[in-house]
């Protein structure tokens, strides 16, 4: 056999032991039905308002992009970016906010996450998990502190809840 054959031959006798396996070209994804996310949405609304409370509430899907965007009638322009953003925040960073609040605070080692653009470390932005996965979040803005907007949002969770179940 010629030299450069030789190496040819060489190389290819080795190369499966330096190349890693080849994974597969595409992923399977779940991801909410509108459907699931509205109703998740409306339950929510439904919660702050038996509450006497107007919010808004935003459901996003695993990338972050809204699915649902539900704001009453009274409530604050501002809770329209507040909401989404509590729920981009949940499912980018992959905490609930008012966890993400916590370990943002000054001081603590993730305080840098708070420059973040669109990060938004008030309670309200909850994950939609099911199955091991993470299908979106919702957020809610509007009612008197975050902790209200967590309990309405969390009643969205609720309200889907047997549907995730798989």
């Amino acid at each position: 056999m010629r030299p450069g054959r030789l190496a040819i031959a060489a190389l290819a006798a080795i190369a499966p032991a330096i190349v890693p396996a080849a994974e597969d070209p595409t992923f399977a994804v779940r991801q909410l039905t509108p459907a699931t996310a509205l109703k998740a949405a409306q339950a929510a609304l439904a919660k702050c308002r038996s509450e006497g409370y107007q919010v808004t509430v935003a459901v996003v899907d695993r990338a972050g992009l809204p699915q649902v965007l539900l704001r009453d009638r009274f409530a604050g322009p501002h809770t329209i970016d507040m909401a989404t953003n509590k729920a981009w925040s949940a499912v980018s960073f992959k905490t609930n906010t008012s966890e993400l609040e916590k370990i943002t605070r000054p001081g603590e080692a993730m305080s840098a996450l708070r420059n973040v653009p669109r990060a938004t470390a008030i309670a309200g932005g909850v994950m939609i998990e099911a199955g091991g996965s993470l299908l979106g979040a919702l957020g809610v803005s509007g009612a008197p502190g975050g902790d209200a907007d967590e309990g309405c949002a969390i009643a969205g969770l609720h309200a889907i809840a047997e549907d995730l179940e798989f």
